[in-house]
């Protein structure tokens, strides 16, 4: 396996690990109606505020816009960090309940990521022979 190669899956791996991190806060931390009871009462885990800081932020679409925000530097920028961070915002957005703005920085992070990969590997070209 060489290096070039690595470099080129790496961003794609974590991209789905990404994605399935953001599955995970909604299925197991925000969706699940036990946690939503015992973080009502009186006597409620510590980890609780994260988990009504993440549904403010659901509900206030800042996942979204985040998503969006990064997205438009990604296209500016030739940053392969800045096109894999809107991809994976648009991920996390996408799971957390901001559909479009998600879906449109998943998709543009992941067509800049793919750009900017093949501009820095660009295909060998056979010169013909005489």
């Amino acid at each position: 396996m060489s290096i070039r190669w690595l470099r080129t899956l790496l961003p794609w791996l974590l991209l789905a690990l990404a994605g399935l991190g953001a599955a995970w806060l909604r299925y197991g931390l925000i969706e699940p109606r036990g946690l939503a009871e015992l973080c009502a009462t009186t006597q409620a885990p510590g980890w609780c505020p994260l988990r009504q800081a993440l549904v403010l932020g659901f509900l206030h679409k800042v996942y979204g816009i985040a998503a969006l925000a990064v997205t438009a530097l990604a296209l500016l920028r030739r940053s392969r960090a800045l096109a894999w961070l809107a991809a994976a915002l648009g991920a996390l957005a996408l799971q957390l309940y901001n559909y479009e703005p998600g879906a449109l920085a998943l998709l543009l992070g992941c067509l800049r990521l793919l750009h900017l990969q093949g501009a820095a590997n660009p295909p060998a070209v056979a010169t013909p022979a005489r």
